[in-house]
């Protein structure tokens, strides 16, 4: 590339945000802090959904009538539309190079870059091994919360899509296999999964305190929340929402009781 030139899209990193329709705010509040750090032109941004992949996600869905999705080969309900399409990805970029996914629900508070400067062509994927989450409550604004081998491990993957393990994510394994087997990465042996630092996807309310989280993940909920507003760095994903238009503003913190 000719120096001070423009990159081409096809040279910019590429990167996945999980997208549902009830959850726009925060999935374009997680995609303006990505390009707030990194800049437009090094990023190629798309949202992914089980919506967005048309006819190549034959996975039969369904709501029941309390308004939960559900996937039925794996007989349980699913908290977004993109539950399933991240593991989409290889395929997607027909099994070559590298990419980023991460949930919608995350806010970026420095340069994914040095996330990429991590790629190791050793592993498959590359995620923070979160340790074992066992109990079953609920998330977010009432969703169930499952517990699973591996949970909020795919949530954040640096795909290595050229990897020759990851050609087993054919379309009638994505369409066939239960979600709870590929949120577990069971077409990969362990040593083809690469662990990340946890300050790339710190979990709020779950994970141990470190320096400087890089990614902030609401997984129990969003700053819109009215118990979750003053959660660890709620006032950057306010901030980050009104750089991208929305006319929001975070409550004041509750009075502490007197005495």
């Amino acid at each position: 590339m000719i120096h001070g030139a423009s990159p081409r899209v096809s040279d910019r990193l590429r990167v996945f945000v999980g997208f549902s329709a009830d959850e726009m705010m925060a999935t374009t509040v997680a995609i303006n802090s990505m390009l707030h750090f990194a800049g437009t032109l090094r990023l190629n941004v798309q949202r992914i959904s089980r919506l967005s992949l048309l006819q190549c996600y034959t996975r039969p869905t369904r709501i029941d009538d309390n308004g939960q999705l559900w996937d039925e080969i794996s007989d349980a309900p699913m908290s977004t539309d993109h539950a399933i399409a991240r593991f989409f990805i290889p395929w997607l970029r027909d099994y070559q190079g590298w990419a980023l996914f991460t949930d919608g629900d995350v806010l970026c508070r420095r340069d994914v870059r040095e996330l990429f400067a991590l790629a190791d062509e050793r592993y498959a994927v590359m995620c923070v091994q979160h340790p074992p989450l066992l109990s079953v409550g609920y998330k977010k604004d009432g969703d169930r919360q499952l517990a699973y081998p591996r949970k909020n491990w795919s949530s954040v993957m640096l795909w290595n899509c050229g990897h020759p393990a990851n050609r087993h994510l054919t379309l009638d394994t994505l369409n066939g296999v239960s979600g709870k087997a590929l949120h577990g990465f069971v077409w990969l042996e362990d040593s083809q999964i690469g662990a990340l630092p946890p300050e790339w996807n710190w979990l709020v309310g779950l994970s141990a305190p470190v320096d400087n989280p890089a990614i902030v993940h609401y997984t129990q909920g969003l700053p819109t929340l009215p118990d979750h507003a003053h959660d660890p760095y709620a006032d950057e994903w306010f901030a980050q929402a009104r750089r991208a238009g929305y006319a929001v503003e975070q409550p004041p913190p509750p009075l502490e009781a007197a005495g």
